[in-house]
């Protein structure tokens, strides 16, 4: 009899968990995952090959000004949870989200969170930045890209310039990496879910207390 009865509690037991796990909804759509993914291959193929493969850098400087390009576009149009509507917060909330961070009691987002969405404002700032001046000094320095034959002349003043420029906000940007995957690993341990996973396949656990 002891049996039947554990046998039957396990099944309950068993058949709650998987009424758990099927508690999932879609949250990044799939355009902002290979947009992630394309960017962080971008990025680092560029930041690696800057002096030794200079075609290589370009192109993949290039793939990375699309990138940008789509997702400020998808930040206006895209899926709910892409907009920026969703996750820019004034900075009185993105501080209030860090210190709950350290009182260990943060508050749990589908989207980005309020210091996330910061952080991905930040980093697509600085992106823009790096492109920005990466075109310049490639115009400057060979001829070439969209500004060669406006730039070509520049004074070699204005060369170490825009070429400290680009340094800084591609280390800058490289930081900022830095503190975002931090940011993920803690937000993963204190809400006990898998964030780089989610970003694989899209999709986060839900429950009724969750935040929009």
């Amino acid at each position: 009899m002891n049996t039947s009865v554990t046998k039957f509690d396990d099944d309950a037991t068993d058949a709650q968990q998987g009424q758990v796990q099927q508690k999932q909804v879609t949250v990044w759509d799939p355009l902002v995952r290979i947009f992630h993914w394309s960017l962080v291959s971008a990025f680092f193929i560029a930041y690696f090959t800057e002096d030794d493969l200079l075609d290589l850098h370009v192109y993949a400087g290039y793939v990375v000004a699309g990138l940008l390009v789509f997702r400020l576009i998808w930040g206006l149009v895209g899926s709910r949870h892409a907009r920026f509507t969703d996750f820019v917060k004034r900075p009185s909330e993105v501080w209030a989200y860090l210190k709950s961070i350290i009182g260990q009691h943060p508050r749990r987002y589908l989207g980005h969170n309020p210091a996330g969405g910061a952080m991905i404002i930040a980093l697509l700032s600085s992106l823009v930045l790096v492109t920005i001046s990466g075109i310049v000094i490639y115009s400057i320095e060979e001829s070439a890209g969209p500004l060669g034959a406006s730039l070509s002349g520049v004074s070699e003043f204005w060369e170490d310039v825009v070429e400290e420029l680009h340094e800084f906000f591609s280390n800058a940007t490289l930081a900022l990496v830095f503190f975002h995957v931090t940011g993920v690993l803690i937000a993963s341990l204190q809400h006990k879910e898998n964030l780089v996973k989610s970003m694989v396949n899209g999709r986060k656990p839900v429950d009724e207390e969750d935040a929009a």
